[in-house]
């Protein structure tokens, strides 16, 4: 599908090899991903050292199923990297640790298992053809199409979770005050490079804050309406009812009412912002490849899309959006920390260092994958490119840990392609984008894209 192309998808610069901590945390904060060095996509592991912690950056294989999958209560999230998190995130799965987090994962497990996506589908598909019907109305135009990606993964996320549209009032006002805040907020803040008590300030902007505020209260009154709801016996049976509605089968309890808009705050970003990411730089490479483009489109017409066994049948799409999440993983770096005193390749892991797993550095390995910079969604049909995938392509983290939503977001993310592909055709249009890791590994200008009919 994409033999003989010359074009390689845009890969951000590597900074130079040393430069003070100065200027180093300057461009961490800037951007993740441009402040590292290109060594990173040959190393095994890397130890970076500041005066207040070290951190050790792993790519190894056999390091990232110890700290993932074999000993993951060893190696918790980093407090450093989820107090950048928490005004809008509070307490949810996505920041906790221990007791508390296995709870949560308890009761929220249920909600996303198999059955429940075959649930959800009709609800995905009128989301679909809603985003393809916003498209077509502005056909013959250039599209910023993250922006239109960004709605179309909001609205889905609404309808599978509230039974609501994008178009219902408080949808559309968490929708709009999500932009602001992803706008306002760097990806870190300042407790992540020094070791500060919780009381002490830590240097959000206003807009940050009073976005996270405007959210967590639009959030915290759908979530009231649902209870009320089921408490009369008129809710739908949709997640948000799902979760509301289920207790940890230790304890017997489930969210109160705090703990439950934290829940929905985290399935609106990671349900969202993620497959927002995703599906933007997927259209962007279909505009670049536009052999591979014909290939899903027709794929889409020859299948159909009105059930959910014919998603299971779109190969072509399917590969295409895994391929997507190899060169753009969504959550570019996850940071662990060490619990207890380790040893890393011969080499001494304090107790308290940060280690950090890079799915933005590990699938472009360069001792892992075959041309690991270009843009092959044929790897994804042999043996060779799978059974890489099962240590080195790890969009969704992986363990115990690994994201409740998984399959969601790839039934989602090919689904939505696809339908757009079917109908419509995107050329290039404006700037090459240029990735930065924001909440989510965005283009720093937007991706521009010429939308027509088929």
């Amino acid at each position: 599908m994409t033999s003989g192309c010359p074009h390689l998808p845009p890969k951000p610069p590597s900074r130079p090899e040393r430069v003070s901590l100065w200027a180093y945390a300057k461009l961490f904060r800037a951007d993740i991903l441009s402040a590292q060095p290109a060594k990173l996509y040959r190393a095994w592991m890397a130890e970076f050292r500041t005066p207040f912690f070290r951190s050790f950056l792993i790519n190894q294989p056999e390091l990232i199923r110890t700290v993932l999958k074999e000993r993951p209560d060893d190696f918790p999230k980093s407090n450093r990297i989820a107090e950048g998190l928490r005004p809008l995130l509070g307490e949810s799965v996505f920041l906790t640790n221990g007791a508390q987090w296995k709870r949560q994962r308890r009761i929220i497990d249920p909600a996303l298992e198999g059955g429940r996506l075959r649930d959800t589908f009709p609800s995905m598909h009128a989301a679909a053809l809603a985003c393809v019907g916003r498209l077509t109305a502005r056909a013959g135009e250039v599209v910023e199409i993250e922006e239109e990606t960004s709605h179309a993964a909001a609205d889905v996320i609404f309808r599978t979770l509230f039974s609501i549209p994008i178009e219902h009032q408080i949808a559309s006002d968490v929708f709009h005050e999500f932009r602001r805040y992803q706008k306002s907020k760097p990806i870190l803040n300042i407790a992540a490079f020094l070791p500060l008590p919780r009381w002490i300030p830590r240097g959000f902007s206003k807009e940050t804050r009073r976005s996270a505020r405007k959210i967590w209260a639009l959030i915290q009154s759908l979530t009231r309406q649902r209870q009320d709801a089921i408490l009369e016996g008129t809710a739908p049976d949709d997640l948000a009812t799902k979760i509301m509605t289920t207790v940890d089968p230790q304890t017997g309890a489930g969210f109160d009412a705090e703990e439950m808009v934290d829940q929905v705050a985290i399935f609106f970003l990671a349900g969202h912002e993620t497959s927002a990411s995703a599906l933007g730089w997927a259209l962007y490479l279909m505009a670049l490849y536009p052999e591979c483009q014909e290939c899903v489109a027709d794929e889409a017409k020859e299948i159909g899309l009105e059930d959910f066994s014919s998603v299971a049948r779109l190969k072509i799409a399917r590969d295409v959006f895994r391929e997507t999440l190899r060169l753009y993983p969504p959550v570019p770096m996850m940071v662990r920390e060490a619990a207890c005193p380790e040893t890393f390749r011969e080499r001494a892991v304090p107790e308290g260092a940060q280690i950090v797993i890079s799915p933005w550095h590990l699938h472009r390995h360069e001792r892992l994958w075959e041309n690991p910079d270009a843009f092959q969604p044929e790897r994804w049909q042999g043996e060779e490119g799978r059974g890489i995938a099962r240590e080195a392509w790890i969009p969704f983290s992986a363990g115990s840990r690994v994201c409740t939503g998984a399959g969601f977001a790839m039934i989602e993310g090919h689904l939505l392609l696809a339908a757009i592909l079917r109908e419509l055709r995107v050329e290039l249009a404006g700037d090459t984008p240029r990735p930065v890791a924001h909440l989510t590994v965005r283009s720093a200008n937007g991706i521009h894209l010429k939308i027509s009919r088929r």
